[in-house]
């Protein structure tokens, strides 16, 4: 079965989920104990080990789902295998040369993309690889593309610029003009979440089609609608985070009110599909539904905080927070992570028909996990504020006093991340499972 490889890149992303919250768990543990695995893989290590391998379960998960649904479900025929087995080696080797440049503590890299930036060349080639694949794929089976096809192509090539434009600062025109240097940062940065959030997006739209049945869903007005205002909040919406950079205040304006209109029609989209759906399909697809449901309260929640810490007055107060890392936590992990493991519930079921899941387990798993980390969401929300009131209204106080002020609120972190954890261990394993099963 030439569609393993897909599936491949599922184990594999699965297993970067199953890392990135161990070492998430790690790093709330170090805010507790900070002497914690300081001499091994100290916070500012253990960081970037998280971050980088939660991106990658996102990046890898969304691939995979998307060489699953083009070849399994669709039925096409790739273009190249050879070019689809490439992708997948330059990939798991990279990973495994970003681990080794953090333990040797080769982090000339910034943000999201900390590693030695060399290792950003086979990155860039992997995903040119895939739009080699994706487009000649498609252009040679199918003509009126729906709107998840348009979402998956415009992503894989922002993602390839976006990339390239993360590393402009290495060009000393760039790196010696300081405003112009942390605007192209913050840019690239947003607009490589936002390439991400299009290939997620677009799975959502896939599966609200496949599942209703409905291919209009995916050609009407709304949705396309919703994809070129995606396109646009992933080509300016990022100006919204930049306000402590002296720009136009109409750029920061005009990009706050754009990625607030995004995930207003995202929610709108999905509200819509759940309350059509017939209770067969959401029986059929019982897992699926569920996440995808979940997904649509996340989106919810995180409108409610992204609208009040984009205005200007309170995002200065907010800025560089734990309330910040909260609307982090509720995109990757609420919206994010839950459509892409609704993906991966549907792969299963499609590729193993007669396999057999705990459903009473998944069910308590899936409560857990979303219970879990509403109170983990609601914990660093109150360090954010704790620290913003430390920052800009108490004098006279050392930062390590306001980290003993804050010793409760971190071990309320500790304990509901530790539950999450276990949560998607549960839900992380089970699908490892089956997927190892489905590749034999």
């Amino acid at each position: 079965m030439k569609n393993k490889t897909a599936l491949l890149f599922l184990i594999i992303a699965l297993s970067a989920l199953l890392l990135g919250v161990f070492f998430g768990l790690f790093a709330s543990l170090q805010y507790i104990i900070p002497d914690f695995l300081k001499e091994l893989v100290p916070f500012n290590k253990m960081r970037p080990f998280h971050v980088t391998t939660v991106i990658s379960w996102i990046v890898l998960c969304a691939t995979g789902s998307i060489y699953f649904f083009i070849t399994k479900e669709e039925g096409f025929k790739l273009f190249s295998y050879r070019l689809f087995k490439t992708h997948f080696i330059l990939f798991v080797l990279t990973g495994i040369g970003i681990y080794v440049s953090f333990l040797t503590g080769k982090m000339e890299g910034r943000e999201y993309l900390a590693y030695t930036p060399i290792l950003t060349i086979p990155i860039v080639i992997g995903w040119i690889l895939f739009g080699i694949n994706y487009f000649k794929t498609l252009s040679k089976n199918i003509k009126n593309w729906p709107v998840y096809y348009w979402m998956w192509g415009t992503g894989i090539v922002f993602m390839i610029y976006h990339l390239c434009e993360a590393h402009f600062w290495m060009i000393p025109s760039f790196r010696s003009h300081f405003i112009k240097d942390i605007s192209v940062q913050w840019k690239s940065y947003g607009s490589f979440v936002g390439s991400w959030n299009m290939l997620v997006y677009g799975i959502a739209i896939y599966l609200m089609s496949k599942i209703k049945k409905d291919s209009t869903l995916a050609y009407g007005k709304t949705v396309f609608f919703f994809y070129f205002l995606g396109l646009t909040n992933l080509m300016f919406g990022w100006a919204h985070h930049t306000y402590i950079i002296p720009t136009q205040p109409w750029i920061r304006y005009v990009a706050y009110a754009i990625s607030m209109t995004e995930w207003v029609v995202l929610a709108h989209i999905i509200y819509s599909w759940i309350k059509t759906l017939s209770n067969e399909d959401k029986k059929k697809y019982c897992m699926v539904y569920k996440f995808l449901r979940a997904a649509d309260f996340w989106v919810f929640l995180n409108i409610i905080l992204a609208l009040l810490f984009s205005i200007p007055v309170i995002n200065f107060f907010t800025h560089g927070t734990h309330i910040t890392v909260a609307h982090s936590m509720g995109t990757t992990i609420g919206i994010n992570t839950t459509i892409l493991l609704a993906a991966v519930f549907f792969i299963v079921q499609k590729s193993l028909p007669n396999y057999k899941i705990d459903t009473l387990f998944i069910k308590r798993s899936y409560k857990a996990f979303n219970v879990s980390l509403f109170f983990f969401f609601c914990a660093l929300l109150v360090a954010g504020v704790k620290k913003s009131n430390w920052m800009y209204f108490t004098k006279e106080v050392h930062f390590s006093e306001m980290q003993d002020s804050l010793y409760y609120v971190y071990i309320a972190f500790f304990v509901f991340g530790l539950s999450l954890v276990f949560s998607i261990i549960s839900l992380a394993t089970v699908l490892l499972k089956a997927l190892l099963k489905a590749v034999k």
